[in-house]
C-alpha cells in the first residue's frame, strides 16, 4: 500500500520534474563563456585573433582627450599677460640715541654732543600687474609702486624688464608701468558694467611671493563704496568677491569665466579675511591713457566730512540730551566738519547742515554726493540746497582740485 502511494505521487509530479529539467538545460546553454573561462589557446595561434573587449575599452579611454575646466581655459587665455612687480625704495630715518633719552646725560654732556645720525633703509615690495598693450603698458595698483626707486617686472616666461612708472593716482589706487618690449601678450579687457552678483570671479597674481597663483570665488556684491570698505581717502566703488586676494595679489587681474579682466585686485585692507576687493576695469579704462601719458588725474572736492542721515538716525540724535545740536528728521547728508580754506568753507557751509539736493538732483547718501562731486568739472558752480536747523537755504559752491591726488 505504501509503495503504491509513492508511485502515484511521483506520477502526479512528473510534469513539474520535466519542466524543471528543461529550464536548467536552457539556462546553461545561454551562459556566455568569458575569456578567462575559455580553453587555453594553441601556442601557434596568434594572440591578435582573440579580441578582448576590456582591452579595447581601456585603449579608447586612454586616447580620449582630457577635459578642461572653464577656470583653466580662462587662466590659459590671460595668464601669460600677468606679471610680477618687484619694487625697491630707500628711506632715511633718524637714528635715536638711547643715551640722549636719559636727562642726566643730556644735562652733563649737552644736547649737541650726541647727534642723531640719519640711517638709510632699503625697503622691498612685491605686487602684480597685467599687460594691456603689446608695447609694454602695464596696469597695477598705485600702492604697489608708490615711492619706488626701482621697479622690476618679471613675465611668466621668465623674462625680466626694468619698469618705469608712467603715472599713478592715489585716489583711485591705479598706476601705469611701462616696459620696453615688442609683441607682448595682452590681457583682454571685459566690461565691468555687465558683471552681476553671483558671477564667477577668478583672481590671478603672485600672493606672498608665490608666482602664478589662481583662486576662485564669486562676485559677492557690487558698488561697495570705499567709505564702506574703510578707506575713505579713496573714491571707488569696489567689486567685492570671496576669491582670496592676499598681499602680492594687488594689481593682478580679476577675471570672469570667459577669461576677460573685469577688475584689478587690491589687497589694500590687511584685515580683510575671506573678503576681497577689486577696482572695476571700466574705471581703469577711463584714466589709463592719461596715466600712460604722465598726466595728472583731476579730482574735484568740496572740503567737508559728511555722513548719511536718515529720519531714524535724526530721531536718535534729537532724543539724546547730550547731543551737540538737533538735526532735521529727513533723508540727506549731514556735514560733520568743514575743513578750513576749502570751497565748502568759502561757500558758507557749517557743521550740522543737511544737504538734500545738488543742481536739481536729490541727495540721500554720502556716496551719492561724493559721486556727483567727482563727476563735476573744476570751477563749475553747483547749487546746493541745505537745511540749517528747520530753515531751507541754498548755497553756491565751486569744487577745486584735490591736492596730493597723484
Amino acid at each position: 500500500m505504501q509503495f503504491s502511494q509513492i508511485f502515484h505521487f511521483l506520477y502526479s509530479i512528473r510534469s513539474w520534474v520535466l519542466l524543471l529539467v528543461s529550464a536548467v538545460v536552457l539556462t546553461m546553454s545561454s551562459v556566455p563563456i568569458l575569456p578567462a573561462q575559455a580553453l587555453p589557446l594553441d601556442p601557434a595561434t596568434p594572440a591578435q585573433t582573440v579580441p578582448s573587449k576590456s582591452v579595447a575599452l581601456q585603449s579608447a579611454t586612454v586616447s580620449a582627450p582630457r577635459s578642461s575646466s572653464f577656470v583653466a581655459a580662462a587662466v590659459n587665455r590671460v595668464g601669460v599677460a600677468v606679471v610680477r612687480i618687484d619694487t625697491e625704495r630707500t628711506i632715511t630715518r633718524s637714528r635715536p640715541d638711547i643715551l640722549m633719552d636719559d636727562p642726566f646725560f643730556r644735562q652733563f654732556f649737552g644736547d649737541d654732543v650726541f647727534q642723531q645720525a640719519p640711517r638709510e633703509e632699503h625697503l622691498r615690495g612685491q605686487g602684480s600687474g597685467f599687460i594691456v598693450d603689446k608695447s609694454g603698458i602695464i596696469l597695477t595698483n598705485s600702492h604697489v609702486v608708490n615711492g619706488a626707486d626701482k621697479v622690476t617686472v618679471t613675465l611668466k616666461d621668465g623674462r625680466v624688464f626694468e619698469g618705469k612708472v608712467r603715472g599713478a593716482d592715489e585716489v583711485t589706487d591705479l598706476a601705469v608701468v611701462k616696459i620696453d618690449g615688442k609683441d607682448l601678450p595682452v590681457a583682454p579687457l571685459g566690461d565691468s558694467d555687465e558683471v552681476q552678483v553671483g558671477d564667477w570671479a577668478i583672481a590671478v597674481g603672485n600672493p606672498l611671493g608665490l608666482d602664478n597663483t589662481v583662486t576662485l570665488g564669486i562676485v559677492s556684491t557690487l558698488k561697495r563704496s570705499s567709505a564702506q570698505v574703510g578707506i575713505p581717502d579713496k573714491r571707488l566703488d569696489f567689486i567685492q568677491t570671496d576669491a582670496a586676494i592676499n598681499p602680492g595679489n594687488s594689481g593682478g587681474p580679476l577675471l570672469n569665466e570667459q577669461g576677460e579682466v573685469i577688475g584689478i585686485n587690491t589687497a589694500i585692507r590687511a584685515d580683510a579675511m575671506g573678503i576681497g576687493f577689486a577696482i572695476p576695469i571700466n574705471k581703469a579704462k577711463s584714466i589709463k591713457d592719461q596715466l600712460a601719458r604722465g598726466e595728472r588725474i583731476s579730482h574735484p572736492y568740496l572740503g567737508v566730512q559728511m555722513t548719511t542721515l536718515t529720519p531714524e538716525l535724526a530721531q536718535q540724535n534729537n532724543s539724546d540730551p547730550n547731543s551737540a545740536f538737533a538735526v532735521p528728521e529727513v533723508n540727506g547728508v549731514i556735514v560733520v566738519r568743514v575743513l578750513p580754506n576749502t570751497p565748502a568753507a568759502a561757500a558758507g557751509f557749517r557743521r550740522g547742515d543737511v544737504i538734500t539736493e545738488i543742481s536739481g538732483k536729490s541727495i540721500t547718501t554720502a556716496e551719492q554726493l561724493q559721486k556727483l562731486v567727482e563727476e563735476s568739472r573744476l570751477g563749475e558752480s553747483l547749487q546746493v540746497k541745505i537745511l540749517r536747523g528747520d530753515r531751507p537755504q541754498q548755497l553756491t559752491v565751486r569744487p577745486s582740485e584735490l591736492k596730493n591726488a597723484g
